[in-house]
């Protein structure tokens, strides 16, 4: 029995089947994404890291497969489909979670690393093929509520996931980190860090289960393919475009990703480290991620319920920028928890701006959709890069920890809102306003 191929200029109305199998995806992934905010402070204690800089190492090495292999993988993707492609992303990131396990058994950090990296090339295929499928599975102009939809699957995972995590992993963190720091008898030590990243195994060991069992699951699915190869036929000859790289607001777009992960990536993974910079404990910033992700959850329900009925996705794009410098000003201007409220409520600044941006920035790419959207998923690549640059800055020797966050967050969001108002549409000889495509 063959596949039925939906072609994007075909369709009217949303796939409800598709997107819910679409959002249990996402709500997988949300779950090993968003871990990474407990594993920033559980691996600089596990595997004694020196200082936050190593520590950002963490979202280094799971971001960077974005860049390295999306556009590789969307060559996979083109011989697979969507629905293969997503099903053998779930297991590759099933194989990154194994390697956690003799990762905690050496207690090896540059092995914990590489499982992220390779958890990351899963997520990077997933990514590649998920969020331009939800593109498609409707009208263009609300797509940013269907990936609105995706976002409360994937926040709510996270927040399901850190909350499970840091509790198992950084259970009595402080206390436990006050012993180890205390011991001088070496043996003791070594005894009570092994013992620290033995309580990792567990959680991985069932994350890797579930990620295989919903791989297989995904494979058995009736998700429609979807066929963006095929140039609408409307579109003259004449004016059709020889390569991706013809696409300005394409282009635009991918740094326009990166910019805003990175900011996201911030608010959500390093607002732990902030905390800790300004001397509350790790029992209590070990759970700061989360009222970043609730805030981002509030973001998503907004979008659902105003895009594009009551505004386009472009003019929410734009308010989320003005939010985001608005959050970011505060954030400096204030400390302790009103400056960490302010960081937590960026999430609702950050929450429609990749439902946003995606959409409006694979727009009218037509047959190159895959390579375009493999482009935008390189773009995830700034939340390895701006976070790092956060732990270099943030240092007494440079910047300090509030300027650090300021200089790093602000630019973002000053360039996000300009892509909000002119580089959407660059390149376009008739956008459209109205729906914000």
């Amino acid at each position: 029995m063959q596949t039925a191929i939906l072609e994007p200029p075909q369709i009217q109305k949303t796939n409800y089947t598709a997107v819910f199998i679409i959002g249990v995806l996402f709500f997988v992934f949300g779950f090993v994404t968003w871990l990474n905010g407990a594993l920033i402070p559980f691996l600089k204690l596990a595997c004694e890291l020196k200082t936050d800089l190593q520590a950002f190492f963490v979202t280094t090495a799971f971001y960077m497969a974005y860049f390295f292999l999306a556009i590789p993988l969307s060559k996979i993707l083109k011989v697979t489909g969507f629905k293969k492609g997503m099903a053998l992303g779930l297991f590759i990131m099933a194989v990154g979670s194994i390697l956690f396990i003799p990762a905690a058994n050496a207690r090896s950090f540059p092995l914990f690393l590489t499982g992220l990296f390779v958890q990351g090339m899963g997520l990077a295929l997933l990514q590649t093929a998920s969020n331009p499928y939800m593109s498609l599975l409707g009208p263009i102009e609300s797509a940013a509520k269907r990936i609105s939809i995706m976002g409360i699957f994937n926040k709510g995972a996270g927040m399901i996931g850190l909350l499970i995590l840091s509790s198992i992993a950084l259970k009595n963190a402080s206390e436990l980190e006050t012993k180890i720091l205390a011991t001088t008898d070496i043996t003791e030590k070594e005894a009570l860090l092994d013992l620290l990243a033995s309580r990792i195994v567990s959680p991985y060991i069932i994350i890797a289960i579930v990620l295989a069992v919903v791989a297989w699951l995904v494979t058995i699915s009736p998700l429609p393919e979807v066929d963006t190869d095929k140039e609408d036929e409307t579109i003259p000859v004449e004016t059709r475009k020889t390569s991706v790289f013809a696409y300005p607001h394409l282009l635009l777009g991918v740094l326009c990703i990166f910019l805003y992960v990175g900011a996201e990536v911030m608010a959500g993974d390093a607002i732990g480290m902030y905390g800790r910079s300004m001397g509350m404990s790790l029992d209590e910033t070990k759970y700061f991620t989360i009222f970043t992700l609730f805030a981002m959850l509030v973001g998503y329900i907004i979008g659902i319920i105003s895009i594009p009925k009551y505004m386009s996705q472009q003019m929410g794009l734009k308010i989320s920028a003005i939010l985001g410098i608005i959050f970011t000003a505060c954030t400096f201007l204030t400390h302790g928890y009103t400056a960490i409220t302010f960081i937590a409520l960026l999430g609702l600044s950050n929450a429609l701006m990749w439902p946003a941006i995606f959409p409006l920035a694979i727009s009218g790419l037509g047959r190159f959709t895959k390579i375009g959207s493999a482009m935008l998923v390189m773009g995830i690549a700034g939340g390895a890069l701006i976070p790092l640059l956060y732990g270099y800055l943030k240092n007494e020797d440079h910047l300090g920890n509030s300027l650090s966050f300021f200089v790093c967050m602000l630019p973002c969001y000053f360039y996000i809102l300009y892509y909000s108002t002119s580089g959407y549409k660059a390149g376009k000889k008739n956008p459209i306003k109205n729906n914000g495509v």
